[in-house]
């Protein structure tokens, strides 16, 4: 079935209403989140942000969401995105942004007479984890006997949880009152929430440090450079060298890709042509590190293409289909199914980092235009199943080439026809597949944070039997390679766009700041005691 593209839009999302801050000294600033006071993800150089300098403008908001597949990108193309960080440009227009720190809030309808959306914030019980092994306690007294997880960072909203991995047992917990327990041995972090306000120091011998982060880079850069990624013992990210590689995070399996479910045949999609373009791209999280929409508005002056979401937007969905939910219901693949291209742009450009922008064209018989990771060669189902705009000098000889396939059903069918023979060829991608000790969307696999912290839990007893023998423990430490991106760029065909706006600018800044804020934050973590936001960023802008 063939589904209408001209529907009428639907009612704008209610507009994301703007953080209040206290006025503070010039060039510092602070917002309460929850019970704690933390440094504001504003420092602007040269003025202090007020409380009316906050009010007055709207936060810029960002999309992560820790735990839940999917959700992070669904919500940022739809444009419905939980608070994540405020960029409220002060007098001075000179700010210089601390990223990351996610404040755990959520959106739902409000009944208020100016219809905007209300925020609250989630219950304690963040993301319960279905599905996972656990053993039955009693009381506190039964964790002494089992090395003690405490996550840093509430990522699970487990309280108290003895869970089973393999032959091994660890007491997982989010209550912070274990930080002196003498059986505490790892301290658990979810990447994106990582940030400077509390850390668990002074930190012992035997306590451990672990990350869990999947997400872009632009959710907090700090973690991203060699002061302190190498603070952490184990990791699990998106780099294929991190102890836990969550590479394939979106990849079902092999059977998605090989799936002729959604396919629309290329006969039917050239009669589809004559009311689509070629091309579909689908964002609402705009102006990102990669500057995908400065490409993509230059290659628009060179083909057509079909713009959906906030992001230089022509078209629009079903009214149906704007819940940002859909984005994996069946409606939405089967419109995005009728193109021949999607424009697959990532929001950050890193090795390894790869989305579901890339693989859920793969899923639907749509050739990926992709861009984002350097090395989605080494990902590729075959030789031949995307095109990679990383071989293209210009848009304009993207254009051209898309032209040509456009027009060449003999060209454009070599990119499918893994797909029609239900092929997948690269090694790489199988074995990955194959050997990784977790599940996507499987209820009966682990999920990656159930393997993460049983990846933690079997590495603490291997340190405890050896220590047992008399041996000293083995020390794992996390290289720079597990968490890395370079340094944002923009493109130089293309200007800024004319927004009233724009992040465009700030991405490079924040970035070099950010060089900054991990080494000032090494600097304190080796000092091995408690400290202040106003240490922290007393050293930031030392010089």
């Amino acid at each position: 079935m063939l589904f209408p593209l001209d529907a009428k839009p639907g009612p704008r999302e209610p507009r994301i209403p703007a953080l209040h801050g206290d006025q503070v000294p010039a060039g510092m600033a602070v917002e309460d989140v929850g019970t704690q006071m933390v440094p504001s993800r504003e420092v602007v150089l040269g003025c202090g942000p007020t409380r009316e300098h906050l009010v007055a403008r709207p936060a810029l908001c960002q999309s992560p969401r820790a735990g839940q597949h999917g959700v992070d990108s669904e919500e940022e193309a739809f444009g419905i995105l939980p608070l994540h960080h405020s960029l409220c440009l002060s007098a001075c227009h000179t700010p210089v942004v601390e990223l990351g720190k996610l404040e755990r809030k959520k959106f739902k309808n409000s009944n208020g007479q100016d219809g905007h959306a209300m925020m609250e914030e989630e219950p304690t019980h963040l993301y319960p984890l279905p599905g996972k092994e656990a053993l039955n306690w009693k009381n506190k007294s039964e964790t002494d006997n089992y090395p003690i997880m405490l996550w840093w960072s509430p990522l699970t909203g487990e309280t108290g949880r003895l869970g089973q991995c393999g032959a091994d047992a660890c007491f997982f917990t989010i209550n912070r009152t274990y930080l002196h327990h003498h059986m505490t041995k790892a301290f658990l972090f979810y990447g994106t929430d990582f940030n400077i306000d509390s850390l668990p120091l002074p930190r012992k011998a035997h306590h451990d440090w672990a990350l869990f982060h999947e997400e872009s880079p632009k959710n907090n850069y700090k973690l991203f450079h060699k002061p302190v990624i190498t603070l952490f013992n184990y990791t699990a990210t998106f780099s294929r060298h991190s102890h836990l590689p969550l590479t394939t995070q979106y990849l079902e399996g092999v059977e998605v890709l090989t799936s002729l479910r959604y396919l629309v045949p290329l006969r039917s999609k050239n009669i589809l042509r004559r009311r689509l373009a070629p091309l579909v791209y689908v964002q609402s999280d705009c102006d990102p590190p990669s500057d995908r929409d400065s490409y993509v508005r230059e290659l628009m002056t060179h083909v057509e293409v079909d713009s959906y979401g906030e992001c230089l937007r022509n078209k629009d969905l079903p009214p149906q289909l704007k819940n940002p939910a859909s984005m994996d219901a069946d409606g939405f693949y089967r419109i995005i199914a009728q193109y021949k291209f999607i424009l697959a742009f990532e929001n950050a450009v890193c090795d390894d980092y790869i989305t579901e922008k890339f693989w859920r064209p793969l899923k639907l018989g749509v050739v990926p235009v992709y861009y984002g990771s350097p090395s989605i060669a080494d990902w590729l189902p075959s030789n031949r199943s995307a095109i990679l705009v990383s071989e293209f000098a210009h848009p304009r000889e993207l254009a051209s080439y898309i032209r040509q396939l456009d027009h060449d059903d003999r060209l454009y069918e070599a990119y499918i026809e893994w797909k029609l023979k239900g092929e997948v060829s690269n090694q790489r991608l199988l074995t990955a597949l194959k050997e990784r000790k977790w599940g996507v969307q499987d209820v009966h696999q682990d999920n990656y944070i159930d393997a993460f912290e049983c990846m933690v839990c079997s590495k603490v007893w291997d340190n405890i039997r050896l220590q047992e023998k008399g041996l000293p423990p083995k020390r794992w430490k996390a290289e720079v390679t597990h968490l890395s991106c370079p340094e944002p760029t923009v493109f130089a065909f293309s200007p800024l766009a004319p927004r009233w706006s724009s992040l465009r600018e700030m991405w490079i800044p924040s970035f070099e700041q950010s060089k900054k804020e991990a080494q000032a934050l090494r600097w304190l973590v080796d000092r091995n005691k408690n400290f202040s936001a106003q240490e922290f960023w007393a050293l930031v802008f030392k010089d």
